[in-house]
């Protein structure tokens, strides 16, 4: 809660953070609210399939997205793989009556023992975005948008002008899917960031 307090008041970057929502309750949403932008709560599936990838209650998040919804304006994130395709409809439309502004859709990505979607489930949901017509702003990550209809309004904005991931043990990164990044310490995000930059840069030449 201090960093967003911090990076919100002290900086001028916009601070939004990914998150399962179990433990955002009133108190940590009465500390966080005027420090942070954006939410983006995680939600593959519903009910039961939900209940079975992230072994928490579906029920308890939706109390939670109560909470969430009084910080700030918010989205929810979807990994699509087999399961969750068939469940996007329903996903859509308890993502809108909680509030939600936007609907991010992940394409289950390979990392250690999970495979990456398949082309079926791609095909899939190229359709269901097609035939989307409900309230939520569709989105897709930068890695699994060839083959979606996109928009770039900012094309200025790239990299870590975008977009910059800072994960659970303070390790700065340019995406949360990156193996390295820079370790926060005492000192300042913006010095921070500098230095990732640096190491981006030096790591391509």
């Amino acid at each position: 809660m201090e960093l967003c307090q911090y990076a919100a008041h002290e900086t001028q970057l916009s601070v939004s953070f990914t998150t399962h929502g179990h433990h955002v309750d009133a108190e940590m949403a009465d500390h966080l609210r005027g420090s942070i932008h954006f939410i983006r709560v995680s939600m593959d599936g519903v009910g039961l399939t939900y209940e079975s990838i992230r072994r928490r209650s579906f029920a308890q998040l939706l109390v939670r997205l109560k909470d969430v919804g009084t910080i700030s304006r918010f989205g929810v994130n979807v990994v699509v793989n087999e399961h969750t395709l068939p469940e996007l409809d329903e996903v859509a439309r308890v993502s809108a009556d909680a509030g939600a502004c936007e609907l991010l859709l992940l394409p289950q990505m390979p990392l250690r023992s999970v495979l990456a979607a398949s082309a079926d489930t791609l095909q899939g949901l190229r359709r269901w975005v097609e035939g989307y017509k409900g309230p939520l702003k569709l989105c897709i990550n930068e890695s699994s948008a060839e083959g979606f209809p996109t928009c770039d309004p900012l094309v200025q904005e790239g990299g870590l002008r975008a977009y910059a991931h800072i994960d659970a043990t303070g390790v700065l990164k340019p995406s949360s899917y990156a193996d390295t990044g820079v370790q926060l310490g005492d000192g300042d995000v913006l010095l921070a960031l500098a230095q990732l930059e640096h190491d981006l840069e030096e790591n391509d030449k």
